[in-house]
């Protein structure tokens, strides 16, 4: 397990989720631009995917281990 205590988790999983929704209104807003940057905006998208797969990760962490 991390040595991230389960507050510190917590702040960076909502870190990480307003990031991820701010990212969500930036690509929103230039996908409806016609002169918008295809490159830039697949890398947005990449960048949100890569938040989503972080917050899933730390939101595992605040699981706790089930026993067998």
């Amino acid at each position: 397990m991390s040595s991230l205590s389960t507050e510190d988790i917590q702040r960076r999983i909502i870190e990480l989720e307003v990031e991820h929704r701010d990212l969500d209104a930036v690509i929103d807003t230039l996908s409806h631009d016609a002169r918008h940057d295809e490159l830039q905006l697949r890398r947005l998208k990449k960048r949100k995917l890569q938040l989503k797969d972080h917050i899933m990760l730390l939101k595992m962490q605040l699981i706790p281990d089930i026993p067998a």
